[in-house]
C-alpha cells in the first residue's frame, strides 16, 4: 500500500494541517471555559456578536451572520434556541416583511458581558506562548479572512 503522497516531508510543516490542529486545541479549551455558561461556542459568538451590534437600527439575522461569518441556515438554528434560552427576541422588520430583528435580552446581555471575559481571559492564557508576536500574528489571521 502506498504511503500518502505530500509535498510535505512532515506533517508538522503542513500550515493547513497544523490550523487544524491549533483550532481543535483552541476549540476544546473554549468549549470547557464556555461550559459554565451554558453555551456552545457558536452559541456564544452568535450572542456576543448581537450585543456587540447592539445599536438604534434594527439588527436582522442576515446582518448577524454577516458579521460572525456564519452560515445563515445555521444561524437561524442557533438563534431559535438562544431565544428559548430567553436570551434574545425576534420581532418583525419594519421594513421588511421577509426579515426579522434580532434584540438582546438583559439577561442575554449579561450572560455575554460575563462569558466574553472568561473567553477573552481563555485566549490571552492560550495564546501567551506567541508573546510580542501576538499582534503579526492576529494581522496574519486577519489576511486569511475571505
Amino acid at each position: 500500500m502506498d504511503k500518502l503522497r505530500s509535498e510535505f516531508s512532515d506533517a508538522d510543516n503542513s500550515p493547513g494541517f497544523m490550523l487544524w490542529r491549533v483550532n481543535n486545541t483552541w476549540q476544546a479549551v473554549q468549549r470547557a471555559a464556555l461550559q459554565p455558561f451554558g453555551l456552545t461556542h457558536v452559541q456564544f459568538v452568535l450572542l456576543a456578536s448581537l450585543t456587540w451590534l447592539r445599536s438604534d437600527t434594527p439588527v436582522t439575522q442576515r446582518d448577524l451572520a454577516n458579521h460572525a461569518h456564519t452560515d445563515p441556515m445555521m444561524t437561524s438554528q442557533v438563534l431559535r434556541t438562544l431565544e428559548d434560552k430567553g436570551l434574545l427576541r425576534r420581532a418583525p422588520h419594519p421594513s421588511d416583511a421577509r426579515a426579522k430583528t434580532l434584540s438582546v435580552t438583559q439577561e442575554g446581555a449579561d450572560l455575554a458581558n460575563a462569558a466574553n471575559a472568561v473567553v477573552e481571559a481563555t485566549d490571552r492564557e492560550f495564546f501567551s506562548r506567541l508573546g510580542h508576536q501576538l499582534p503579526s500574528f492576529t494581522r496574519m489571521l486577519q489576511q486569511l479572512v475571505l
